[in-house]
This record gives C-alpha cells, structure tokens and sequence, in this order.
C-alpha cells in the first residue's frame, strides 16, 4: 500500500517534473510556476536520464535539484506531486513508482500504451483520499467546455443526438522519419492515441459513457506500424450517436466537435486548444430569443489549458479527493481508442468492457494481428 501522504493544510504543494523536454519545459512547467506565484505549489526538483538536461532544466526556472535517478528523487525530496511528461512507455513505471513513494500523479497523455498498464497503475492508488493518478486532458477544462456539459447535462437543449468528432492535421514524412514515432512500441498508437485522444476525451466528457464502436483504419500514406487514418461510428449509452475521424493526412488542419440535440447545434472549432470565441450554439427556430441568449452566456474566458486542469488538481488534492481525468473517469478515451483499434483491425463491432484480461487487445493496442503488429524478424540458422 502507498505511505501514507503528508497533511498539506496550510502549505505549498511540493512537485517535481519528471521528464524536461518541450511538454515539461512548455506546458507543465509554466502552469506549476503559475501556481507558484499564487502560493500554491512549489517546483522542488527536476529529474531527466540527460544530466545536463535535467541540470539545465533547473537552472532556467530556478528549480534546486536535479536527478537522473527518479527513485532517488522521490526518497530524498519526498514530492506531493508528481508532473509525468516522457513517453508513453515510461508512463507506467514511473507513475507506480509515484504513487507507491505517496505522491500524486499528472500525468501527460497517452496515459499508458495499454489498458492492461492503465489498470496496474489504478492498482498502486490509495483507496481513500489519494494519491491518484491524473491524466492530462486540459482540453476538458476551461470555461467553454464547463458551460456546454452543464447545458447538456441539464438538458437545456434537450437529448443530445448525433455528434461529429474530427482531429484532422497533417504531418509530413519528416515528422516520421524520428525513429520512435508510428511504432506501437514507442507511441503507443496512431492519430487515434497520440493525436486525435483529445478530442475524443472531450466529446465523453460532454456526452457521457459510449456503449459501442464500429471503426476503419489505414496506412495510406505513410510507411508506419500504426495506422495515419481512422474513422469510427459511436454509441454512446443515452442513444446519441457520433462519427469520429483522425487523421494525420489533411493540410486544413482543425480539431472539431458538433453535438446535434434536439434544441440546438453545440459546435467547437479550434486547433490545439480553445477559449470561449471557438463555441458556437445554434438555437432551433422556435427557440425563444431570451433563452437562447442566456445559451450564449459562457462568463469569464477561460481558455482550455494545462494551467486549468492543474488547479483543479490542486484542489481535488487539498480536499483528499479523486479528480477528474483518474480512475474510470481517466479510463474510459483510452478504452474507446482500443475498441477502435479491435473493431478496425478485426472488422467487428466491440461494446463497452469486452476488452479485458485474455483480451489480446487489452495488452496491446495491435491486438497481435497480422498485418498490424510489428514484425518480428525470426533468427536465421547458419
């Protein structure tokens, strides 16, 4: 069982970035010193395998320590938290060793390669009042995506029922000429995981648990392990039905939802984040004017971000209690990318919870099938 954590009434939260490459140093960094500035958190150590990294990393933002060994890291600082941003195969094992060393866990997305690594690290959690384990998904926070689930969730536009969901970038060959990326081993996945999981998160944040995925996917332009296209039919356990489509091959670049319900259209258009100018609500005609004016009113901008997500962490913390983005509320995009990957790969239709243990898709996304898991090249006897 994880020690149990330090009382952190009346203090600072003590953290530590693991991981000081561009989403350490660009996201999760400034968030923490934000927090910092509001006598919220402090920075108490860096860690990073690169020395100098890890060494630099400390001595840009002020940060006292420097590791290359995360054990000793959490022995010797003791963190209450601990901000997780290498790559996805790291994810599981650092997260457990937090979580056992009784830190708290942000931790970047792709939360882990697979579901059977998801669970292990839900395993190593306390069973009341932490530490948990957080994923980032700043998409869901912000003042824009707060008003749109309150109206659906009120049903103020009444029943949510068909959606779209689209995460169509581009990325050229260069961009896969880095060795780790389109392999399932490294990134875990395709667009679905590592580009189009946003989105998808954000659209169950809004529409609540789906209950089953018929899906596409291809390789059609470039020579990866992992899909570059993927499309997928959702349904989602109220009835609402979606599309989802990510991609790696469209030179328009945009990240959309549109949810249809039955009073008016909810519509999100942006890139890599959003703020209360990319919603729009399209009332129906016989929408009276005051209501759908009051529809209109999404308050303060507040803009998606990692700085977002983080104080609602830092509350949930204070409080002793689960936040969003842990547990089955962290679980459930990552299920839905598995189901997408079994339904596309084995051409069948996959429910919510048939992916578990025996599952060959509950540890790896591949499933193991042929012509989709990563080729192992057999030993030639002389």
């Amino acid at each position: 069982m994880p020690r149990p954590t330090t009382p952190l009434a009346g203090r600072r939260i003590r953290a530590a970035v693991v991981g000081t490459g561009a989403i350490g140093r660009g996201s999760h960094l400034p968030a923490l010193a934000r927090l910092a500035e509001e006598g919220e958190t402090e920075v108490v150590a860096a860690m990073d395998v690169d020395a100098r990294a890890a060494e630099a990393f400390c001595a840009e933002a002020g940060i006292p320590h420097a590791y290359t060994d995360l054990q000793r890291m959490l022995e010797e600082q003791r963190p209450d938290l601990v901000s997780i941003c290498t790559p996805p195969t790291l994810h599981r094992e650092q997260s457990v060793a937090a979580l056992r060393a009784g830190a708290w866990v942000w931790c970047e997305k792709p939360p882990v390669p697979t579901l059977a690594d998801y669970d292990a690290v839900e395993a190593e959690e306390g069973t009341d009042g932490g530490p948990y384990a957080s994923i980032v998904f700043q998409h869901r926070f912000g003042s824009g995506s707060r008003h749109v689930r309150r109206l659906i969730a009120e049903r103020a536009m009444g029943r949510p029922l068909v959606a779209h969901c689209q995460t169509t970038w581009y990325r050229d060959t260069a961009y896969y000429a880095v060795p780790w990326r389109g392999r399932w081993h490294t990134e875990g996945g395709g667009p679905a995981m590592g580009h189009g999981i946003h989105q998808m998160d954000l659209l169950l944040d809004l529409l609540g648990p789906w209950r089953e995925v018929r899906a596409m996917a291809g390789r059609l332009v470039h020579d990866v392990e992992t899909e570059d296209v993927s499309t997928a039919l959702v349904r989602f356990e109220s009835g609402a039905m979606a599309t989802v489509v990510n991609s790696v091959l469209s030179p328009d670049e945009v990240s959309r939802i549109r949810i249809d319900c039955e009073r008016a259209t909810v519509e999100l258009t942006h890139l890599y984040g959003h703020g209360n100018a990319n919603w729009r609500i399209t009332p129906a005609r016989d929408v009276p004017d005051a209501e759908a004016a009051a529809w209109q009113n999404f308050g303060a901008d507040v803009p998606s971000s990692h700085l977002e997500q983080l104080r609602e962490l830092v509350a949930s913390m204070r409080a002793g209690e689960r936040p969003r983005s842990s547990g089955a509320d962290g679980r459930t995009s990552l299920e839905l990318i598995a189901a997408l990957y079994k339904s596309a790969f084995t051409d069948t239709t996959v429910k919510a919870g048939e992916i578990g243990p025996g599952d060959p898709f509950y540890t790896a996304m591949h499933g193991g099938v042929p012509g989709w898991a990563p080729v192992v090249a057999e030993e030639v006897s002389a």
